[in-house]
């Protein structure tokens, strides 16, 4: 594993040496260290504006006794974005910026998602179809979920074949 990791940074490094020179080579020298420089102030302004939404949502779903969701993805990846748009080099600003901005950030959510199911070696189960019946005058039981708060129970039964294989990447 550590292996792998100095040769995807290694890898990373010459990419971003790569990427450099050829738009020196196309804007100048000058104008490529203020492009760095603007990507790197960028980078500071755009995680403390997301930073502060991300960390205020999470704020929202803690008061409300909600567990965090995606609250605490975006607060990651607004994280992760803000670190990689602070490093000098246009590689790690194109992959920053895919993490800080919120119209692309679920994309990156997803790949993420794929990625670490596939290395625990989770399957996406498919569809299920439950098939529901109303018992005349119930409305519903309740019980004590995540935080104490009042869950609704819906009691049915599996219509069809259902394999489980076993927890689901949300």
């Amino acid at each position: 594993m550590g292996r792998r990791i100095r040769v995807l940074a290694g890898l990373w490094a010459l990419a971003e040496i790569a990427v450099f020179v050829l738009v020196a080579s196309w804007i100048g020298v000058g104008a490529t260290v203020l492009a760095a420089l603007a990507t790197t102030v960028l980078g500071w302004a755009l995680m403390a504006r997301q930073g502060t939404r991300a960390l205020e949502a999470l704020r929202e779903r803690a008061v409300a006794h909600r567990p965090p969701g995606r609250a605490a993805s975006d607060a990651g990846l607004v994280a992760v974005g803000g670190a990689l748009m602070v490093l000098p080099g246009f590689v790690s600003d194109a992959v920053g910026l895919l993490c800080l901005l919120p119209p692309t950030r679920p994309l990156v959510r997803a790949a993420v998602g794929r990625g670490l199911a596939a290395r625990l070696g989770l399957s996406a189960a498919g569809p299920v179809r439950v098939r529901s019946t109303r018992v005349p005058g119930a409305s519903g039981a309740t019980a004590s979920g995540a935080f104490g708060a009042p869950v609704r129970v819906i009691e049915g039964e599996v219509a069809g074949d259902v394999v489980d294989s076993g927890p689901r990447p949300s």
